[in-house]
């Protein structure tokens, strides 16, 4: 019998799942099951092993989990779920690091829902079928994308709000901290010299920032209160003057709910090229309105790396990860051609993995 690890990293409408070994955290399967509430499917793979790929019955979370757990009983070699390690994207000021679920966390987990309200509801929803369907014995983990920039300095916390306001939680509290410390954990072990030094990191998928590293912790980083600020993302707006936005609301007729909608999934790389939140798509199309929303995506990230140079009081490493960062190599290079001006630094491409390091700190809880 094989101890493991099931990580969770729902979405609204995916569920992705890793299965991990306990001991050496080695990779027993993963795959995912997209177009939850329409079509659903289950794609999924044993390590080494063909796809398989199957319908999912039922139009919610729940439905998916069950058809996770279902792939690894028909498949398993002997595993036995030991903790379920879930993504959550917001864990406020209270969870600055990963923590059993409790009724007491998921009410504090709920509260934080208006703070992310594109994932919150979709992690919450995975922990409560993988509660029911794995068994209440089975210890579920809450990992936050908050946690990695806990502690950071007052100064890169705030915003130039009236003090009360922060203390209510409008504050900074960035984001993709998995990923980030991921690549901590990376750099510690391939790349010591860097890994003190002080790093540039840029997560770049659909979902976008930066974050200034120094020894291996979060400085400062791009993301505010929301997922929704800093740079330009494949759907989401990235920062917008307050004053657009009350100008939309306000001349525009536009309701909360149409402008929540409208930064958080008719922007960004889809609404400026009006064609795609691919950039793979974006990069063949070549259309003048394809290469601006990539130009500008290029530029905003360059000034924002720049913003994190300052933070960190200069700069020794440009990491890239993500789907954009790893892939996208036209990207990267616009991307250091504008930073031009920052001198010499050592360029890193690191894959992103986000799911090992929640098993990571699942096998550390259980131990």
């Amino acid at each position: 019998m094989i101890a493991a690890i099931l990580t969770l990293n729902a979405g609204s409408s995916s569920l992705k799942f890793r299965v991990f070994a306990r001991e050496g955290l080695a990779l027993l399967a993963r795959g995912a099951v997209s177009r939850i509430g329409a079509d659903a499917e289950l794609v999924a793979e044993l390590t080494g092993a063909s796809q398989v790929r199957s319908p999912v019955a039922g139009g919610d979370h729940a439905a998916a989990m069950q058809a996770v757990l279902d792939f690894i009983d028909a498949h398993d070699e002997g595993w036995r779920i030991e903790a379920v390690a879930h993504r959550i994207v917001h864990g406020g000021t209270r969870y600055t690091r990963s923590t059993p679920v409790t009724p007491q966390v998921l009410v504090d987990l709920a509260a934080l829902i208006p703070l992310a309200p594109l994932h919150q509801p979709h992690g919450l929803a995975a922990i409560a079928a993988a509660r029911r369907l794995v068994g209440e014995d089975v210890p579920n983990l809450a990992c936050f994308d908050t946690a990695f920039h806990a502690g950071r300095d007052a100064l890169f916390t705030h915003f130039a709000l009236p003090e009360p306001l922060f203390e209510q939680g409008v504050r900074r509290y960035g984001f993709h901290g998995l990923s980030y410390q991921w690549l901590a954990q990376v750099l510690a072990r391939d790349h010591p010299e860097l890994h003190r030094g002080r790093v540039v990191a840029a997560h770049l998928g659909n979902g976008a920032s930066l974050c200034a590293m120094h020894q291996g912790r979060s400085v400062d980083t791009t993301m505010g209160m929301t997922a929704v600020d800093g740079i330009p993302m494949g759907t989401r707006s990235g920062a917008v003057d307050p004053g657009a936005i009350l100008l939309m609301q306000r001349s525009f007729g536009m309701t909360p709910e149409e402008i929540e909608d409208l930064i958080y999934n008719r922007s960004g790389l889809l609404g400026m090229s009006g064609r795609s939140n691919d950039v793979a798509a974006l990069l063949t199309d070549g259309s003048a309105q394809s290469r601006f929303a990539l130009d500008f995506f290029a530029l905003r990230c360059a000034q924002a790396a720049a913003a994190m140079a300052v933070s960190l009081g200069g700069i020794d490493a440009m990491v890239f990860t993500g789907g954009i960062g790893e892939n996208a190599a036209p990207v990267r290079e616009a991307i250091l051609r504008h930073m031009a001006p920052l001198g010499d630094f050592a360029t890193l491409v690191i894959p992103a993995n986000e799911e090992c390091m929640m098993a990571m700190e699942a096998a550390a809880l259980l131990a």
